[in-house]
């Protein structure tokens, strides 16, 4: 299923070029809708349908293996602290009502734009993982390494094609699709995503 990527030369550095411009201008345009958007939840919805924070801050695994701080729509009651493992399965039980049309929707992961923006992430790419994690998967998943040659991105081939991935047993699946995506990189697969991903929204058929 995966082979290795043939991103060098000329091809490779225009993509990332063409790739990282698009990044920016989508962001840029997304910015002010974003603003928009936390100020209706935090003024109408959120007191509501989804007492406490607007957003929900979580240290995950980004390029290189790095950690950086992604941004999401909080949809579920806050915790104290994250005591899940990573083989345990979602706690439903803990999704707010608007959590639910934000996670269905996908519209919880669009604070995301700003790591776009700052460049930790990319709109298109392999999800990055909670840092704890991501370390055990590190040592337990062939390839796990491998996903994190290039940014992270909101959307990509492992979501479009498998869906919500939970445990060392999916994840190992969601590291295949990864890295076909990476080996076939390209505009087209670009596009495909993208399109996919909008499907996915407009038929609230997220998480």
């Amino acid at each position: 299923m995966y082979r290795p990527a043939s991103s060098g030369g000329t091809h490779g550095v225009l993509f990332g070029i063409a790739k990282r411009g698009f990044d920016l201008v989508v962001s840029l345009v997304f910015l002010l809708p974003l603003a928009v958007l936390c100020g209706v939840v935090l003024l109408i919805l959120n007191p509501i349908w989804n007492k406490g924070p607007l957003f929900f801050a979580q240290e995950r695994m980004g390029r290189n293996c790095k950690p950086f701080t992604a941004y999401k729509f909080r949809s579920m009651r806050p915790a104290p602290k994250i005591e899940r493992s990573a083989d345990c399965p979602l706690e439903e039980d803990r999704i707010t009502p608007l959590g639910h049309f934000l996670r269905k929707t996908r519209l919880d992961e669009l604070p995301q734009i700003i790591n776009v923006f700052k460049g930790e992430m990319s709109l298109v790419g392999p999800r990055p993982d909670y840092i704890e994690h991501a370390r055990q998967y590190l040592s337990d998943v062939p390839g796990y390494q491998e996903r994190h040659n290039v940014r992270p991105g909101i959307s990509g081939w492992a979501q479009v094609e498998l869906g919500y991935i939970e445990g060392t047993d999916a994840t190992r699946r969601k590291v295949q699709a990864d890295l076909y995506y990476i080996a076939n990189s390209g505009l087209a697969m670009e596009a495909l995503i993208v399109w996919r991903t909008v499907s996915v929204m407009l038929r609230r058929g997220g998480a």
